[in-house]
Order: C-alpha cells, then structure tokens, then sequence
C-alpha cells in the first residue's frame, strides 16, 4: 500500500463566496459553570503521561439561532414506522437550513478536553491538538495515543489536547436541550479558535490545571490574535467533521498553527449550490436518527455493535473505548430499569450531518491557507478510487 498519492490531474468546479466567520470571543463573565458529568479515570495505556478533563464555554455568540429538536422514533415502534419517522425529521431539518445568514444568538453553551501531559514537560515539546469525527467522544483517540505516546515520536510531544464539540460526549450532556436542530459548522471552528486564543495556558508544564480552565490574561489573548504561540508549537489533527472544522480555524487565524494533519476530511469540491444536499447525506441523516441509543450493559453493547458492518470494522480496542466514554449510565423512564445511553443522541448526530455548506466553503478557502503551515492528508481507499480526487483542490501540491 503507497504512503502517499501522485498529484491528481488539474479539474475545475463552481466557485462559490465563503461566508464570514463571526468574531470569536467567549461570554461575558461571571457564569455559572457546570460540574464535568463523568468521574476522572485513567487512560487506557501505561506511559508518562497523566490525564485530565476539562470545562470550558464556547465561543459567543452562536451563528444559528435556538430552533427545538423534531420529535424522533420510539426505540419500541414498528421498522416501518420508525423509517418513516426518521425520514420526517430529517426533511425537517434540511428545511431549517433555509437561511445561511449569521444570526449572532447569545446562547451560552460548554466545550470539553482531555489533557494528556507529560509528568516531566519541559515546556519546549510539540503540542497535539486532536478534533473527532461526528459522533465519537473525545476519548475515541486513546488507543491511537497509546501506541503515540510510547513510541520514540513521544519524546517531541509535552501535551496533547483531545477536542469535544459542544453536542459531543460529556459536552453534550453539560449543554443538554439548549443544543438546537441546527448547528452550522462554523461554529466548531470558531470554538476551537476561543480555545486556543482565551484558554489555553500559555506553556506546557507538567502542573495540574483545574477542571474550568480559567482565561488566560487579555494581554496575551490580543498578542495571539496576530501572532504564534510564544511558547507552544501546535500541531491540529482533525479526522472528517473535525478535519474540515479545524483546517477552518487554521484558516481564519494561521499564525497559532504550527502544521494540521487531516484525516479523511470532510472538504468537498462544491456542486454550484451553497446548499446541496446529496442522496449519500441524507441516508447519514436518516441512519443516526435510527441509530440505537441504550442497551442493557457496555458488555452487551460491545457484543452487538461489534457484528455491525460498521463497527465491526473498527480495531476492538477503539469500540470498546467508543462504549465507555460514549454512554453513561441511566434508568429507562419506560421500564425503570438501570441502562447504558449514548452521551450523543442519535438526532444530535443527524443534525451535524445535515450541514452541507462549510465544507464547500473550506474547500474554496483552502488553497489561502498560509503557506507557512505545514498542510498532511491522510486518506481512505484504494488509489483510484475517487476519494481523494475530489477533496482539495490543492492536494498533491504539498508534500
């Protein structure tokens, strides 16, 4: 198998306008912050790295406004009930996506990172920066981390920060029902860049830090809105969904990346309409409605999800940790009995999917991106297959 592809044939598409970004600036203080909804624990290797979990409100001013989440199928309703179901919220979520102005709504919602640090950080390490696929928790790169972090390559890294978008994992159980049927992409992007300029601490250090990570002083977050870290060198990896999002904020703000790393992201030639909505989107729509929520125990879930064509696929190692710090435990209000449930509902999941425009919007921007920034795909499939061609209209120009 080729570790890389060969430059693929010049071809043209439809410019489009990108949107603007709204500012990015996190809420006025004080706030009420929340408790983290999951215990502390333990990552799942052996290394010299400690692990921590941390809170943090995302970025002001949110660019969609608040529009309640369609009803979804009961778990115990007929197929053929739930299918039509299903197909009758997706619809109504691709007609909310009518408008794509910036409406500026004042909703206060929470991110959440894990922080993995080297115990003996002597502050001039690389920092990772790592943003998931839609629908997988932030520790869904434990096992990638562990192979990482004890391997000779850890010796260049003091800290990795592992993302969670604010309908994700314990974040989406922090926001809850303020979480809207409408997310726009941009959002994340701008999140990750409130992170980055207003929260993250100045160096890598082997110092603990408190579950609310507390602003940074305001001198130093104006210094990194026109300029790189002063004692960081951070490198983002993003994987589809957090692909696209991250080479968004890199984009918008270059001086803070170092290089980004972009797995199977989802940045898309545009189709000529801002808004298109293909049969392949809709199915993704429709399947996470449908996608099963609760099961009895994390063993029987394991059992179950292993024999699906698409976990299955999936390294043992990765469902399993997908499992555990994917569901928390509950009581089934229809049977009162104790349960396991997805942290992100099924309808949350359908949601980011049925956002198709920021990705044709990063694909026209990309060929922008500061040329300093050190740009790495890395891709699915076999070569010739197709993916790769359609992704990036500069793919291949860089090593």
């Amino acid at each position: 198998m080729p570790m890389s592809y060969s430059q693929p044939p010049p071809f043209t598409w439809q410019s489009i306008t990108p949107r603007r970004p709204l500012p990015v600036f996190p809420p006025p203080q004080p706030l009420s912050a929340p408790p983290l909804p999951s215990a502390a624990r333990q990552p799942i290797f052996s290394t010299p790295y400690a692990l921590s979990s941390h809170i943090f409100p995302a970025a002001h001013l949110r660019t969609t406004d608040y529009t309640p989440v369609p009803p979804t199928p009961p778990g115990d309703a007929p197929k053929a009930e739930r299918q039509a179901l299903a197909e009758k919220a997706a619809q109504k979520l691709k007609d909310l996506r009518v408008s794509l102005e910036p409406h500026g709504s004042k909703q206060v919602l929470w991110n959440c990172a894990n922080r993995y640090f080297r115990r003996d950080a002597q502050g001039n390490g690389i920092t990772l920066f790592i943003a998931h696929a839609n629908g997988f928790p932030k520790e869904i790169w434990e096992p990638f981390l562990g192979h990482l972090l004890s391997s000779p390559a850890a010796s260049a890294i003091d800290e990795v920060w592992t993302w969670e978008s604010v309908q994700h994992g314990d974040a989406c159980l922090i926001n809850g029902d303020k979480i809207g049927a409408v997310f726009d992409w941009t959002d994340n992007a701008r999140d990750i860049l409130n992170f980055l300029i207003y929260f993250l601490p100045n160096e890598a250090s082997s110092a603990s830090l408190p579950t609310h990570l507390v602003r940074i002083p305001s001198d130093e977050s104006e210094y990194r809105k026109s300029n790189p870290f002063r004692q960081r060198t951070l490198v983002a990896v993003g994987h589809s969904y957090g692909g696209c999002t991250s080479a968004l904020a890199a984009l918008t703000q270059p001086k803070l990346f170092s290089s980004i790393i972009l797995i199977d992201p989802v940045i898309v030639k545009p189709t000529g309409h801002l808004i298109h909505k293909s049969e392949h989107t809709d199915r993704l729509v429709v399947g996470a409605i449908l996608r099963r929520e609760t099961w009895p125990s994390r063993e029987e879930a394991f059992d179950i999800l292993k024999k699906s064509p698409f976990f299955g696929a999936w390294d043992p190692a990765v469902l399993k940790i997908y499992i555990e710090c994917g569901t928390y435990d509950t009581i089934d209000p229809a049977t009162g009995k104790s349960v396991i449930r997805l942290k992100m509902p099924g309808i949350q999941e359908g949601i980011v999917f049925s956002e198709t425009h920021t990705e044709f919007e990063v694909f026209e921007r990309l060929p922008t991106l500061n040329e300093r920034i050190e740009l790495r795909w890395v891709m699915p499939g076999k070569p010739g297959a197709g993916e790769y061609v359609q992704i990036c209209p500069r793919a291949g120009t860089r090593d």
